[in-house]
């Protein structure tokens, strides 16, 4: 998941990581975001390798979610990473105390959802440039293996919330477009048919 430069600005900065940690990124065309993912039966050394690796390539991207599909390969692992300043309500306090970011979560299953709902514009790593407002719950729990191999549980509410259930749609094969009505999908067309003869060229159709 990507947020709207112009929304959030002050967010994308240098991170200073160097380009050789990052992964290449899957962009719209590409079949493996249409994958879905397969579920990870022990978390060991390549896992933990792909996950970091991930975390390099999301925060290379400037974004704040970023599900395995995306780097090409298919199994359920995503990675969020939330600023602190987009974690805190209009007091101040933060929305999602106790939790600590970066979030690895390997096999993640919404197991609740609540029912309010927020509209909110999300944009993408896979769909550079495009921008959606999406209907979401407001808060979710959130069950998945940490990279301990421990089963893990965690309520989830604002921006965070968003995230995951944007990168679990993700481990889905659910793409940003799959969100859009038919008349924003007719008017992106351009840009989605361009991304799509980008992808063919990168090699990845």
């Amino acid at each position: 998941m990507q947020l709207n430069r112009g929304t959030f600005p002050g967010m994308f900065g240098g991170t200073g990581l160097p380009e050789a940690m990052k992964r290449p990124l899957q962009i719209y065309g590409s079949p493996s975001l249409r994958r879905k993912a397969r579920r990870v039966a022990e978390v060991d050394r390549e896992v933990r390798k792909l996950a970091s690796d991930m975390l390099d390539t999301m925060h290379l991207e400037n974004g704040i979610g970023l599900a395995a599909e995306q780097v090409g390969a298919d199994i359920a692992l995503c990675v969020v990473d939330i600023p602190p300043q987009y974690d805190r309500g209009p007091s101040g306090r933060r929305i999602n105390p106790g939790l600590r970011m970066p979030l690895v979560l390997i096999n993640p299953r919404i197991a609740d959802s609540s029912a309010q709902t927020v509209v909110a514009e999300e944009g993408c790593l896979s769909f550079p440039g495009i921008y959606v407002p999406i209907r979401r719950a407001a808060e979710i729990k959130v069950q998945y293996l940490s990279l301990e191999n421990e089963p893990t549980d965690i309520l989830c509410r604002g921006l965070l919330a968003r995230a995951i259930q944007h990168e679990v749609d993700h481990l889905d094969g659910i793409l940003l477009i799959d969100h859009m009505p038919v008349l924003r999908r007719l008017l992106l067309s351009p840009r989605l048919l361009q991304l799509k003869r980008i992808a063919s060229q990168d090699g990845s159709t």
